[in-house]
């Protein structure tokens, strides 16, 4: 009450707040047909991950398991986007040979790869990063992220996201307020949680931060978003003039960093695309099934295994305090593909069972788990759900093995973990 800019930013986030529930209204709550609705115009070309962004490159000793991976994720997009995904960003650019020949086998035409991976093929690329590679034995594209647009959003030093005068994620008002304040909106038990209203600015690297102005954090959105595009014209100038093709320039980044992480980045977002339509003519935005489209002709290469973790492979997801995880899931693949063959021709209620231990397994996947272990940040809890749907997963093979089936505890599971609802256990046969 005593602070006039507090009271002007509540006023701001009340304000914020209403318009995003207008704008979910308008869409009657399903935000996926707003997507959709672009996509169809040509203005979106919507790409599909793994199910559960499983880590591919170390789940190779299951070839079902990783068909199971691109399967699901594939038949996720035709049912809520209507229609094949002919592209895959392959989780954590994890790629290992032979990955292409799955992702052909399903419609996918193109995937996004660490630079290595493409720097690094055989023969060597002839353009670099800069046009994409057919991987042989496939036909598959292979699109290389450009290292120097990551860099410039991506760097702990020099990255867009950490000016001072964006705003400092880590200040919210759930644990900046008085708890009698803010006591109804906190966890049942009492803890203290984010709620999502940040009152600071990044400031500096001390605790001491200044309040945040969205005024000037979207000035500084425009700033970054005209030396981005400045950025993006002496490099494609350059590479104009080295190449007998138009190059392209691949900047692929994590949905999150947009908005949660980085909440000038939709801003930001907006702005660069403004400035390549209105202030400069040196090149334009576009994706990667029109450039092929455009380009069909490119070089075969063999790409080289890589992920964009540190060091550019695998010690990220495997590494001394996540390696105990993967004989689990090893065994736990193994015996999805014993289930799947053996009850493939079954009752319901035997389908129900063979139906959620896939959703187990592709739950207990996740390349999440392992990265949190290896971060240190939620380390108990990535370590109690890699445990808990493999504990799942195990008492429903064991119940199939013994004939007894406890309808009970399916339906709680099913209700807990309900991901993939028309998910089909013999996509694993």
């Amino acid at each position: 009450q005593d602070n006039g800019h507090m009271q002007y930013l509540a006023r701001y986030y009340h304000q914020q707040f209403l318009e995003i529930r207008d704008y979910w209204r308008f869409w009657d709550g399903h935000l996926i047909n707003a997507f959709r609705k672009f996509m169809q115009t040509g203005d979106l070309d919507i790409i599909t991950c793994g199910a559960t962004h499983g880590y591919l490159p170390l789940m190779r000793k299951s070839p079902e398991a990783v068909n199971a991976q691109i399967a699901v994720a594939v038949e996720t997009h035709q049912r809520y986007l209507g229609t094949s995904p002919t592209g895959i960003w392959l989780p954590e650019c994890g790629y290992f040979p032979g990955v292409d020949q799955v992702l052909a086998r399903h419609g996918i035409r193109y995937f996004v790869m660490d630079a290595h991976g493409v720097l690094f093929a055989h023969p060597r690329p002839r353009y670099g990063n800069h046009a994409p590679i057919y991987a042989a034995g496939s036909g598959v594209a292979a699109f290389a992220r450009d290292i120097e647009t990551s860099q410039q959003v991506w760097s702990k030093e020099s990255g867009y996201p950490g000016d001072p005068m964006y705003r400092e994620f880590y200040r919210d008002i759930g644990y900046d307020l008085p708890f009698d304040y803010i006591g109804d909106y906190v966890q049942p038990d009492g803890k203290r949680k984010n709620i999502g209203i940040k009152y600071h600015r990044i400031t500096g690297k001390t605790d001491q931060k200044e309040l945040y102005d969205p005024y000037w954090a979207r000035e500084r959105a425009a700033m970054h978003a005209g030396n981005f595009m400045f950025n993006r014209e002496r490099q494609i100038e350059f590479l104009r003039s080295a190449m007998d093709r138009p190059p392209v320039v691949l900047a692929p980044y994590d949905a999150e960093l947009f908005g949660h992480w980085w909440y000038e980045g939709p801003w930001w977002i907006e702005l660069l695309c403004r400035k390549i339509a209105y202030d400069q003519k040196t090149f334009r935005l576009t994706h990667m099934r029109e450039y092929l489209s455009m380009h069909p002709e490119q070089q075969v290469a063999v790409p080289a295994e890589s992920s964009w973790g540190a060091s550019g492979y695998h010690e990220y997801w495997l590494s001394d305090v996540n390696a105990w995880i993967y004989p689990h899931l090893h065994k736990a693949a193994e015996r999805m593909t014993e289930i799947a063959r053996r009850f493939y021709h079954t009752d319901f209620l035997h389908e129900r069972v063979c139906n959620q231990m896939a959703r187990e397994l592709l739950l207990a996947q996740a390349s999440d788990w392992a990265f949190i272990m290896k971060s240190g940040t939620m380390v108990e809890y990535a370590e109690r759900r890699t445990v808990n749907h493999i504990r799942r997963f195990t008492r429903f093979y064991n119940e199939l093995n013994s004939g007894h089936i406890d309808e009970n505890w399916l339906n709680r599971v099913e209700a807990l973990d309900n991901i993939f609802p028309f998910v089909n256990f013999r996509v694993y046969a």
